[in-house]
């Protein structure tokens, strides 16, 4: 394997952990394997940065946030140890910063990620830290990082035993991800750790590669995000915006004309249209907006689409909304869970 330092001494990491015997790789190598994001201009992100721009303001800060980033691979060190530098670290009085700065670690276990271990930011930290993991014995595992869901990666080392094994992953089920497209629920808010948004927990319960693009109070439906999602070569396409569409009017003018932009693209593609989990009190309108949304999902099979599915967030989340939520619009680890509980069967349906 190419070593990184070995061409640039600045990519030589120095740490303060107590391990003689640690080895720092660059998630950017083989046999490394990155999902949901990608490397460009000193971060890593989760659309092009000249897409970005081209949307909103909101979306050009927020698609450096790096939720839904994964790095997978095998390895028999005993313990694992992250080096992460971080350009921004968001901290929030309604969200733990495990959920919104931390990684979080799973490991593959009778074909199933089980959650082992999240790598916690200390509080006052402000350009990334590091931490370390241990297992009780030394074995082969299949190992997935989660990378944060509301800060920015500069860098992130994975460092492993010196004389560990390193594999390649297990590839996904799917070739290709499903796409996520919606407002700050999308993107994990307020999860308190990466694993626990619902793309994610949806990924794990069907070993399908996912893409999040939630984008925080900033998911308006534009025509520049439409054709951007319409050039990407995805299994399935979910979503969920209106809680972002400043008014219904807007959600009225951009549902449907999104929609058309991306089954132009692709004529087969299963959509899932979901509607808000959130109260009345979380914006306008909340019946007029569901309406909106079904009409779309109605037109399109009165015209003989039969691959766009509707999901009807105040109906699948009544279940978990006393308990689901942190303040009434974003849910805890329990109303995510309730999300993907409901989305799962749904999903590997449609996926069959």
């Amino acid at each position: 394997m190419g070593r990184l330092e070995e061409i640039d001494k600045n990519f030589k990491i120095e740490t303060n952990l107590d391990k003689s015997d640690i080895k720092f790789y660059s998630v950017l190598e083989k046999p490394f394997s990155i999902y949901g994001v990608h490397y460009e201009n000193g971060k890593f992100r989760r659309m092009p940065e000249f897409v970005a721009k081209r949307v909103n303001e909101g979306v050009d800060r927020l698609h450096t946030n790096t939720s839904g980033g994964r790095v997978r691979f095998v390895t028999d060190s005993k313990y694992v140890a992250i080096s992460a530098k971080m350009c921004n670290i968001g901290k929030m009085d309604h969200f733990a910063i495990t959920g919104s700065g931390g990684f979080d670690l799973y490991v593959r276990v009778n074909g199933q990620d089980r959650f082992n271990n999240t790598f916690r930011p200390p509080f006052d930290c402000t350009d990334g830290y590091e931490s370390v993991f241990e297992f009780k014995t030394a074995e082969l595992r299949e190992i997935t990082v989660n990378f944060p869901l509301y800060s920015d990666v500069c860098s992130l080392y994975i460092g492993l035993e010196e004389k560990a094994k390193i594999e390649a992953p297990t590839p996904y089920k799917n070739r290709k991800p499903i796409v996520y497209y919606g407002h700050s629920i999308t993107q994990g808010g307020c999860a308190s750790r990466p694993g626990n948004a619902y793309p994610s927990i949806i990924s794990r319960s069907l070993n399908v590669d996912f893409v999040n693009l939630g984008f925080s109070g900033s998911a308006r439906g534009e025509r520049e995000i439409a054709e951007y999602i319409a050039s990407l070569d995805m299994e399935m396409f979910v979503y969920d915006y209106d809680h972002n569409a400043p008014t219904w009017e807007h959600l009225q003018n951009t549902h449907e004309a999104m929609f058309q932009v991306i089954r132009r693209a692709h004529p087969t593609l299963p959509i899932l249209m979901m509607t808000s989990i959130s109260k009345d009190r979380c914006h306008d309108n909340k019946s007029k907006r569901r309406q909106i949304i079904y009409q779309t999902y109605k037109n399109a099979r009165d015209k003989g689409d039969e691959n766009v599915y509707f999901w009807d967030g105040d109906k699948e989340f009544a279940p978990y909304e006393e308990y689901g939520t942190v303040e009434g619009c974003h849910p805890n680890d329990h109303g995510f869970v309730g999300i993907a509980t409901s989305l799962v069967p749904r999903i590997q349906e449609i996926l069959k």
